[in-house]
């Protein structure tokens, strides 16, 4: 039977996985929203060249200059709700519709979509993270320094460990499942202090756009948050929880405490995924107490990690090896040494006893070394010394007290809160 179908007119295209981001992107109205935010008097609709951008980025990422081609491959009709005419992706379009998108404001956009995705996808935000990354360029970027450039790409603090490129700092605060709600760009140069402190006077304004109250989320951010002033916004204005900083004297006297108490309350594992034989979850065990910076008391929650504490433990050993080399090779000097009259070498063995490492310490005695005239004496006489000098015996002593400190508190950390009240976390109370 002979097939009506003209074989020739069929055109075949792989979308993998891009149907359900056309899906998605529908739902939460993305195309409308850009093209709202983003209006020109362009033949074109802006949020459909957006969300072009976007699928091609979660598809691999092709080059501004080959969308065009790209997207004459692709089944726009599936993906982008309709049949586009060829060059609708060509550079001219692309490049006008990113001009207008900078003009209108990236991170307003962003805020906008992030608004959007909580509603449509009912999104949990009764926690909200907030954290920095920096990524690492190449080149000169000479223009960034420009009056007019909304962030410089300068040198800075590198996270990524190359402090020999130029970067930029990006921030992120999400909500449930790591969505973020709220993206910025900063120079590289930027303090994650300053930019915590930024970000939370603007909290509570944007928290209300996506309808939650103050009193209605948890802040959760790393270390760099606790500053006065930082702590004084917060607890002024929010339930928060951060990493109470190890260069503070209360995180090593509370530490200090739990272990010599010994009462931890354990609470098995925080992982959402089973454990296995090759890969087992950590075990946790929390201790409460309180601590007082700035004169304000917060709760302070000891948190001790068995695999933490592995780590940490194999990390100790190599810094008790590297003590001893150090003492070692302060041992061997000081041995080398030799002084005429003992008053001298008792006032050089009291600044050698000085000398210490992390762990160790020397404990140092001086001694008479004798030089004799070559020859046996006479019968009858006695061996007398030509010459006497006085030299030390060190023995090196391991420093147990420090030692037995750092063992006790490997593993542990503490997490600083305005919370007193218990709270859960994957349906377990642990606060």
């Amino acid at each position: 039977m002979k097939s009506d179908i003209d074989l020739s007119s069929i055109k075949s295209s792989q979308v993998d996985h891009l149907p359900i981001v056309s899906h998605y992107a529908k739902k939460m109205g993305f195309e409308s929203i850009i093209n709202e935010l983003v209006p020109t008097e362009m033949d074109i609709d802006p949020g459909k060249i957006v969300l072009g951008m976007v699928i091609d980025i979660l598809s691999g990422r092709s080059p501004l200059y080959q969308l065009e081609i790209i997207f004459n491959e692709m089944d726009c009709e599936l993906l982008l709700g309709e049949e586009l005419p060829d060059g609708y992706f060509n550079d001219d379009n692309v490049g006008r519709v990113l001009k207008h998108i900078y003009q209108t404001g990236t991170q307003k956009i962003f805020s906008t979509i992030s608004i959007a995705v909580v509603n449509a996808f009912n999104l949990p935000t009764n926690q909200v993270h907030f954290d920095t990354t920096s990524i690492s360029l190449w080149g000169q970027y000479l223009s960034s320094q420009k009056e007019e450039s909304p962030f410089e790409i300068t040198y800075g603090y590198s996270k990524d460990k190359r402090p020999d490129l130029k970067q930029f700092i990006l921030s992120l605060l999400c909500v449930g499942g790591n969505i973020p709600i709220i993206g910025k760009i900063d120079s590289g140069n930027a303090s994650d202090k300053t930019l915590n402190n930024n970000l939370l006077s603007e909290l509570s304004t944007h928290m209300k756009r996506v309808g939650v109250k103050d009193d209605a989320f948890i802040y959760v951010a790393d270390s760099a948050v606790v500053t006065e002033d930082n702590l004084t916004l917060m607890t002024d204005c929010h339930a928060f929880i951060t990493r109470l900083p190890a260069t503070y004297n209360e995180c090593g006297r509370v530490i200090l405490d739990a272990v010599e108490a010994d009462q931890w309350q354990d609470i098995d594992y925080l992982a959402q995924v089973q454990p296995t034989k090759n890969r087992p979850n950590a075990v946790y065990r929390i201790y409460n107490s309180t601590v007082t910076l700035y004169d304000e008391e917060y709760r302070a929650v000891v948190i001790h990690s068995d695999a933490n504490d592995k780590r940490r433990q194999k990390r100790l050993e190599r810094d008790v090896a590297r003590s001893f080399k150090a003492i070692n090779g302060l041992k061997k000097l000081a041995e080398k040494q030799s002084y005429a009259c003992r008053e001298d070498a008792e006032m050089m063995a009291e600044k050698e006893r000085n000398k210490t490492t992390d762990f160790h310490a020397m404990e140092v005695t001086v001694t008479e070394n004798h030089r004799y005239a070559p020859g046996r004496p006479k019968k009858g006489e006695q061996r007398s010394p030509v010459e006497t000098n006085y030299v030390f015996i060190v023995t090196i002593v391991e420093d147990t007290e420090a030692l037995e400190k750092r063992r006790k508190v490997a593993g542990c950390f503490v997490l600083l809160t305005n919370l007193f009240n218990e709270t859960e976390y994957s349906g377990k109370k642990i606060l």
